[in-house]
């Protein structure tokens, strides 16, 4: 998992670009002062690199009747099986984020639920039955911070 050297157009673009996914590349070139091709380059280039996954429209989960939001640790019985896990979770619709982690858990996910009701089904009949040992369940009351990676002056390394 290496990391590309961004330089100061990249970086531009990539600023300009997490603030607002919508703008225009012709914008985008206006403010960088370079062609709307040069953008349109670009983008390609640090699509094509991976640095840029898409683009994407938020489906804001309250406004569609999923009031509760939870962090669940999971324990499994059995390390191995990692995998089968992951895809049961996958068809599991309310469940938004699946991360490996060190530490206390095997895994850490994120789901939605319309209410507390809802999320002890959820965990009863739905994230029980796949061999867990036991989770750990916190619920977000409210998001506070949420935002792109920001783009950083890369450092140069002294060696």
């Amino acid at each position: 998992m290496g990391h590309h050297q961004l330089d100061t157009l990249d970086e531009q673009i990539l600023k300009l670009i997490a603030g607002n996914a919508r703008i225009p590349f012709l914008e985008v070139a206006r403010v960088c002062n370079v062609s709307g091709a040069a953008i349109h380059q670009r983008i390609q280039k640090l699509t094509s690199l991976g640095i840029l996954k898409g683009s994407e429209y938020i489906i804001d989960p309250e406004k569609i009747g999923y009031e509760t939001c939870a962090y669940i640790g999971i324990y499994l019985k059995d390390p191995e099986s990692f995998d089968v896990v992951t895809k049961a979770l996958e068809a599991i619709p309310e469940v938004v984020e699946c991360h490996f982690t060190t530490g206390k858990y095997d895994m850490f996910i994120k789901l939605y639920a319309r209410n507390n009701h809802h999320l002890l089904s959820i965990i009863h009949d739905k994230l029980q039955p796949l061999g867990l040992a036991r989770t750990e369940t916190l619920i977000s009351f409210h998001e506070a911070i949420k935002r792109q990676m920001p783009i950083l002056k890369q450092e140069s390394k002294e060696e």
